[in-house]
This record gives C-alpha cells, sequence and structure tokens, in this order.
C-alpha cells in the first residue's frame, strides 16, 4: 500500500501542479529539461516483437500490431485477416497491479486497401483516494484507453501510404476532489498520417527487402481534467526509421533496423530559479498556451539550449531479428534516451515461434542503469492467423 500510495502521489503530481492537469517541466542546475505530456502510456510499446527490438518497428515488416508503428504498413501486409492481443505487467518492481493491455486487428477490403483498428487500455490497479489524512480512504481504479481505426492504402507496388483516428480517454482521479478541485476524466481526438516504402531486390545470389517508414502520431486536440479551459498537449510523436531484411541462406534471414523518435510539443524554457526551494532546481515556464499547430513547428526550434538540446530530444532504437525457416525467430536491441531528456536506456531481448495457426511472442527488458522502474519488463503477445483458422 505504501508503495502505490507514493506511486499515485506522483501520476498526481505531474496533474497538479499549479492546477490539476498542467504539466510542467523542469530543469536542473546539470541541464536537464523534460518533456512532460498528458496520457503518455500512448508512446509505451504494447507488442512483443517491436519491445524486444529495442522499441523499433516503424519500417520492420508488417504485421498485426503495425497501427501503432505504422498504418501505412498494412497495405503490404500478407494475408487478408488478423487479430492479436498483448499483455504488459508495468512498473511491476513499484506496483503489483498496474498493465497494458492492447488487442489489434486488420481486414483487406482488396489487393490496395486494408482496414485495422486497435483498443489499447492501461490499468494503474487499485488506488486508495483521500482527501485529508483524517478521511477514510476511498478504493477507486484509475485508467487510460485508447481506441483506433485506421485506413491504408497500396500507392504503388512498393509505396503505401496510411491514416489513423484515435480517441482517448484519460480517468487518473475518478472524479475525486484533489487539491480541493474538482476533477474529470480527460478526453481528446487525435489522428496519425504514415507513409511506408520497402524494395525488394537481390545482392550475391540472395534476396533482401530493405524498407524505410514514417509516422507523425497522436495529432490531436489538447486534454484537460478539470472544467476550467487548462488544457495540456498530448504526446505528438515523429517516427522514422528504416530496416533491411537479409537473406543468409535457405533457412535463415536477418533483419536490421532502426527508429529515431522526436516528440512534437514545446520545450520547457528554463525559467528562474524558484525561490521557495533549496535544491538549485530551475522551474520551466508554461508552454501549454501554445496552438496543437504551433507546438508541432516550434518543437524543432524552441529548446532553451539551441540545436545542441534539439538534438538531444531524438531519442533512437536499434533492434535485430533472426529468423530460422520463419518459423522460430530470436530478438535483440537496444534504446537510447539522453540523460537530460528521461536517461531512458535499455537493452531488449526477445523470442518468437509461429505454430501452424497462433504466433507467441515474448520480450524482456534490461536497463543499463540501477534501480531503473523498467527493468524486468515482461511482455507477451498471441496472434492468431485467421486466414489459417479460416482455411
Amino acid at each position: 500500500m505504501t508503495k502505490k500510495l507514493t506511486l499515485i502521489t506522483i501520476v498526481l503530481c505531474l496533474l497538479i501542479v499549479s492546477g490539476i492537469g498542467k504539466v510542467s517541466a523542469q530543469t536542473s542546475t546539470s541541464g536537464a529539461n523534460y518533456i512532460s505530456t498528458a496520457v503518455s502510456f500512448l508512446t509505451i510499446t504494447p507488442n512483443s516483437r517491436a519491445g524486444a527490438m529495442g522499441d523499433a518497428g516503424v519500417a520492420t515488416s508488417p504485421d498485426v500490431n503495425s497501427m501503432h508503428w505504422n498504418p501505412a504498413k498494412f497495405a503490404m501486409i500478407d494475408g487478408n485477416y488478423g487479430v492479436s492481443a498483448s499483455y504488459t505487467p508495468w512498473l511491476r518492481d513499484l506496483v503489483d497491479d498496474m498493465s497494458i493491455s492492447y488487442l489489434t486487428g486488420y481486414y483487406r477490403l482488396d489487393k490496395n486497401q486494408v482496414i485495422g483498428a486497435s483498443l489499447r487500455y492501461f490499468s494503474l490497479g487499485e488506488i486508495a483516494f483521500l482527501e485529508r489524512a483524517e478521511d477514510i480512504p476511498v478504493a477507486q481504479n484509475p485508467n487510460e484507453w485508447a481506441f483506433d481505426i485506421a485506413y491504408s492504402r497500396r500507392l504503388s507496388d512498393e509505396f503505401s501510404g496510411g491514416i489513423a483516428f484515435r480517441y482517448i480517454r484519460s480517468d487518473l482521479t475518478q472524479s475525486q476532489y484533489v487539491a480541493g478541485i474538482e476533477t474529470q476524466a480527460g478526453n481528446a481526438f487525435a489522428a496519425d498520417v504514415s507513409i511506408y516504402y520497402q524494395h525488394e531486390f537481390r545482392r550475391n545470389r540472395r534476396d533482401m527487402v530493405w524498407s524505410w517508414g514514417l509516422n507523425i502520431s497522436n495529432i490531436g486536440s489538447k486534454i484537460s481534467y478539470t472544467k476550467d479551459d487548462e488544457k495540456e498537449f498530448i504526446p505528438t510523436n515523429l517516427k522514422l526509421g528504416t530496416a533491411l531484411k537479409m537473406e543468409l541462406d535457405r533457412y535463415n534471414s536477418l533483419t536490421i533496423a532502426a527508429d529515431l523518435n522526436k516528440l512534437l510539443v514545446p520545450t520547457p524554457n528554463s525559467g528562474s530559479l524558484d525561490e521557495d526551494n533549496n535544491d538549485g532546481v530551475i522551474v520551466g515556464s508554461e508552454t501549454s498556451d501554445k496552438s496543437v499547430v504551433s507546438g508541432i513547428f516550434s518543437s524543432f526550434t524552441d529548446a532553451p539550449g539551441g540545436m545542441s538540446e534539439e538534438f538531444k530530444e531524438i531519442a533512437w532504437s536499434l533492434g535485430l531479428e533472426y529468423w530460422y525457416q520463419e518459423q522460430f525467430a530470436l530478438r535483440g536491441g537496444y534504446y537510447y534516451e539522453h540523460e537530460d531528456k528521461g536517461n531512458r536506456k535499455y537493452f531488449t531481448a526477445g523470442l518468437g515461434v509461429k505454430l501452424n495457426m497462433f504466433d507467441i511472442d515474448f520480450s524482456y527488458l534490461i536497463p543499463t542503469t540501477q534501480n531503473n522502474p523498467l527493468k524486468n519488463t515482461l511482455r507477451f503477445t498471441l496472434t492468431a492467423n485467421l486466414d489459417k483458422i479460416i482455411k
């Protein structure tokens, strides 16, 4: 219970700084200037394949979980329909009942058009709320979820485009009074715009596929947790990636993938020293007064540290995927985020097995720093090959 109360305190602090729903960032004298947004669960890797490849998935071969990474890949997928379910116990070193569940599927309309849909549910577990220390705790189940639909079309033999629409609901306080302020569930709408290119060729008598992809996700409205006009940015994000699949011999193949990610939301200004604390912390100025479009374009040039800080805001992923007879997969990867922008650095590993009608995937996260709350993160994915099942 102590761990859980500590965690919800952290979550609520992100919402309450200068008013519920106002997520502000802090800049330390060491140069750290973190970018915070509401509904950050939208950026968490939901499936095991990409989770085992260092969170690289924008340009990897199309699969059922393309909705999160690049909806344009659906048009290039083999098969007419499929469905997949993923489950991730989240931050289990802190609490024992927080999790992320993800259900996604696709349906081919014709040889050029595919539609897809997904549902993502983030549960914070059971939380005890109380307004004052002497109050009786009220048990609640805060949660966030998002529902997506997507349309993908093949524009040529090697090129496709996609668009997705998303409804987001974030109910972190269950309409409780927090710091004397009445709260409500936050609602937002967003869209993704994506493209995907893949080119098949032969080199040294071996089949190869080179691909690249781009996805600008969560372009949408701001979100609020109170009835006033205070609204916060959702995590609009730019993903750009490339991948090369090489046939090693008749039975073995290897894919190398790399992704770049950047949040398209304003960077907090450096601000000034907070006179009310003695920690030497510089509180960043507010950025919520910018419009969504202004925030997207200014995100490339608004870092207080200039272009050197802008480059720090780019996180990158490297991933490897080895297949034996297209039946058994070994995966590994590495994710890097600059220490001034979050300091998430970790290795990943995983396995995949293709059965007759189902695929099973598993991934494991290994942080490079001690006492990292992400350590021992597991992901499980089960995919139903509906083409084979129906046949």
